[in-house]
């Protein structure tokens, strides 16, 4: 019995190499980056059941307990742009406060918005995955940061990709809130290995407002849309233009007279 319980407790004891330095095992750390966002990207895969993008209604908190802390959802609302719908606990500390309803490119700085625009819209309108290498810098009060970001496309109850579920850790004390990023890397990958891949490019928003967004009418550019001439700023021209309107006369009631 007394060897039994030596064999047990002996297993877990950390392991220990000739030189004496404690080994820790990675699978034994739950908040490493890279399993976290592995976790989320096999749940997303596992929810797609022969179809190109799982739903929103898919997702259940106990699917992603791993990473809820990490993740957020995101939904479009317009070329580009899209806000948070919900968030973990990990992006509040980062901004320092409930950032539902918050607009996605709140999260960097305003030098690297473009891109992070130019690549959301490519991960709905593809659709496709994308990951992002993002930096702040260290300021007063506020240590350097680096994170990563993971973006999974996810179809609306319309059944159109406008929504998103995401995750983003950050390694190292978050200091003074709110943290805005740089984004200094990012790839795009397709939804089915050996896919093609749109790359994130502005032309997408100009290609969008022509077609009236995913869905709808066609917008006009603002060159050919109907405006008035413009007018000779001459009194001659002015008064050339007026027509004089005769209204038409009351019909008197019978064996009534009108009055001066």
């Amino acid at each position: 019995m007394s060897e039994c319980q030596d064999d047990d407790a002996r297993s877990h004891l950390p392991l220990v190499d000739r030189t004496g330095q404690i080994l820790h095992l990675a699978d034994f750390n739950p908040t490493q980056p890279a399993r976290i966002l592995n976790d989320l990207r096999a749940y997303w895969d596992s929810l797609r059941r022969g179809r190109a993008v799982p739903a929103r209604s898919d997702i259940q908190p106990q699917g992603i307990r791993r990473a809820l802390d990490y993740a957020f959802i995101l939904e479009r609302i317009a070329p580009g742009a899209a806000r948070f719908r919900l968030a973990g606990q990990h992006l509040i500390d980062l901004m320092g406060m409930e950032v539902r309803g918050m607009a996605f490119c709140s999260l960097a700085n305003g030098s690297s918005r473009g891109r992070l625009s130019d690549v959301l819209e490519s991960v709905f309108r593809a659709p496709q995955l994308a990951q992002m290498t993002l930096h702040a810098k260290a300021e007063y009060a506020r240590p350097e940061l680096s994170a990563r970001m993971l973006l999974l496309p996810l179809t609306s109850d319309l059944g159109d990709v406008t929504r998103a579920l995401g995750c983003i850790i950050a390694e190292g004390q978050i200091g003074v809130a709110p943290r805005r990023f740089d984004l200094i890397g990012d790839e795009v990958m397709p939804i089915l290995e050996g896919g093609k891949t749109l790359a994130p490019s502005p032309s997408a928003f100009d290609q969008d407002r022509l077609s009236g967004g995913r869905q709808g009418t066609p917008i006009r550019p603002i060159a050919s849309m109907d405006r008035p001439e413009k007018r000779d700023a001459s009194a001659e021209a002015r008064r050339a233009g007026f027509r004089v309107i005769t209204l038409p006369q009351a019909t008197l009631p019978t064996g009534t007279t009108k009055t001066p």
